[in-house]
């Protein structure tokens, strides 16, 4: 079997999800930084996902993010302010794991929730123009 770009563009948007499930799973438990973090990955991902149709790919976080604003942000492919949304995620998550006394509170982690989802419906809608 061969796999396509389209394949891992697939699976990398199904793992988003799975992210974002255990997100709100951590939400409901009251674990709001670990919540933080997935709701990051699930956004981290999808924005892997439309890299995989570039054949694009970086072994760092600032790498995919970097090219995933050359690639699709300043094309106008996705809006400025996914673009943005991104960067921000990745910054509360570093924040949340690794600096001492970052408190993340209920609200915190549902609104990088909900825009994790916003991310994720906004990449799903290129990958399925991209068929």
């Amino acid at each position: 079997m061969t796999l396509t770009i389209h394949d891992l563009a697939y699976y990398r948007l199904q793992k988003s999800r799975e992210n974002l499930k255990s997100a709100d799973i951590l939400i409901k438990a009251g674990m709001y930084g670990d919540s933080l973090s997935r709701s990051y990955y699930a956004i981290f991902t999808a924005a892997r996902a439309l890299l995989a149709l570039k054949q694009l790919d970086s072994k760092k976080h600032s790498g995919v993010i970097s090219l995933f604003n050359r690639h699709y942000v300043k094309t106008g492919i996705v809006d400025r302010t996914i673009g943005k949304e991104l960067n921000k995620a990745r910054l509360r998550r570093e924040s949340s794991d690794y600096a001492d006394f970052y408190l993340v509170d209920k609200k915190e982690a549902v609104n990088q929730f909900e825009t994790a989802k916003r991310f994720i419906d906004a990449v799903e809608n290129i990958l399925s123009g991209e068929q």
